[in-house]
């Protein structure tokens, strides 16, 4: 879909300049979601190990649940922006995808900083024990 802006003649030469709808409503999206995108997200890359403090309501309480593991990766951008954490939680591999300007989200604290060479760490997934351990960036 393409929307007409301007007509210019210039010595019987005519010139159309034509905008794409996309990138004019995907300013209209950006300016609408900038007011509930957070400023207090902590840089985190994949490898390191995070604590999301999740809100988690019970009832009429509500309560703060802290789960903490190894990010595996970071996806799209923006608002929809989300990560993933794995944690071992009993012998069995827990993970839990948040997206990082939840509301629900309280804090995400860095309590460690890891050496990977890749953007998704999935393989983790198949490593067990100590071949699942990842260096610590100076």
């Amino acid at each position: 879909m393409f929307r007409l802006l301007s007509f210019r003649d210039d010595d019987s030469n005519e010139h159309w300049k034509i905008r794409s709808v996309k990138s004019m409503s995907q300013q209209l999206i950006n300016a609408v979601t900038k007011e509930y995108m957070k400023n207090d997200v902590p840089e985190f890359r994949p490898g390191d190990t995070v604590r999301v403090h999740v809100r988690i309501k019970e009832g009429g309480k509500e309560r703060i649940q802290i789960f903490e593991g190894l990010v595996m990766g970071r996806h799209g951008g923006g608002i929809s922006e989300t990560y993933t954490v794995r944690k071992i939680s009993s012998g069995v591999g827990v993970e839990r995808t948040f997206p990082v300007h939840s509301p629900l989200v309280a804090k995400i604290e860095v309590t460690r900083r890891g050496v990977v060479r890749r953007a998704k760490i999935n393989y983790i997934r198949n490593l067990s024990a100590k071949a699942a351990r990842i260096k610590e960036r100076r």
